[in-house]
């Protein structure tokens, strides 16, 4: 019941994403990024201690505030419709899949009409790198490698938590990836206060990442993916990242990783995937990449469902 509940609450969120995005005034987690940038200030003194300290204080109150308000609800309204509500509601907050695919559009568009500049300005806010010095070849892979990635953490993740552990799971799980995001840097400031929050993260993705890896590996050029996934990902600075990236480059069957500059330093990354470099074209050949990938995985939680009704019947 609750399997079937959860992959009804999937089906619901992924169609209210594609059919209106996300919330466009205000969104929870702008709201919540205040809150952390606010933590950060008051508690980051370098060490690991404080940023245990700030994650608990960032994430373990709404998780028990979702979980509380579930429990209420269900002993009001009955279990079934609350848990389908709830689950459908937060997973479509943690989804964002119309968004990068919007902005990832948003990037070939400005490439194909030959507007360099307005394409590194769009793909800037989908990467951390700098990107007012890439070509066309440069803005081209960090949009697919933000896609990719983020197919994985905004589309993947979300939709694995919610399918195993319903509303409070997944609100879980994107609020530690959004920290993660906010202060899992390796540099001064982050190195130490960030830790727990980056390994916390690490360890949440790691299932979500081998499941995006295995959709794009059978969604795409099959063959070459499992080489990159297998040969190349471990080459990759971060366990997870690298076999979302590598899987995807080689689906697509180009090259991604490579220098890049961050911060105004140059960094010498692992190359992923083969030849050749990726253009504005593969842009839209990663969005229908991701595209399949998130109907392939609906697809077998229907079947999935459609069998253990089956079984039920058969059985009771």
């Amino acid at each position: 019941m609750t399997f079937t509940l959860h992959s009804a609450a999937s089906l619901i969120a992924v169609w209210i994403d594609r059919l209106v995005g996300e919330p466009r005034r205000f969104h929870p987690l702008i709201a919540f990024g205040h809150y952390a940038n606010y933590l950060e200030k008051r508690l980051n003194r370098g060490t690991i201690w404080q940023g245990v300290l700030a994650w608990s204080l960032a994430v373990l109150p709404f998780v028990l505030l979702v979980y509380g308000l579930q429990f209420i609800l269900t002993q009001w309204f009955g279990a079934g419709w609350v848990e389908l509500i709830l689950s459908s509601f937060f997973a479509w907050l943690a989804i964002g899949w119309q968004s990068l695919r919007e902005h990832a559009q948003a990037v070939q568009q400005a490439l194909t009409q030959s507007s360099l500049d307005q394409a590194r300005t769009k793909v800037s806010y989908l990467v951390s790198r700098d990107t007012q010095s890439l070509d066309e070849t440069g803005v081209s892979r960090a949009c697919i490698e933000s896609t990719l990635e983020n197919g994985s953490d905004a589309v993947i993740a979300p939709l694995f938590f919610v399918l195993i552990g319903g509303a409070p799971a997944v609100v879980a799980y994107r609020l530690c990836n959004t920290l993660d995001a906010m202060w899992g840097y390796r540099n001064p400031r982050f190195e130490r206060f960030g830790k727990w929050s980056a390994r916390c993260d690490d360890v949440l993705n790691y299932l979500p990442a081998r499941l995006t890896a295995t959709l794009y590996t059978s969604v795409g050029q099959s063959k070459t993916a499992w080489f990159a996934w297998q040969q190349q990902a471990k080459t990759w600075y971060s366990p997870n990242a690298g076999v979302v990236m590598a899987s995807g480059a080689g689906a697509l069957n180009i090259q991604l990783g490579g220098t890049a500059i961050y911060h105004q330093q140059q960094k010498s990354r692992p190359i992923l995937g083969t030849q050749p470099a990726p253009n504005a074209k593969d842009i839209q050949r990663a969005i229908r990449l991701l595209d399949h990938s998130v109907f392939a995985y609906l697809c077998t939680l229907m079947i999935s469902v459609i069998l253990a009704w089956i079984s039920y019947r058969l059985l009771y």
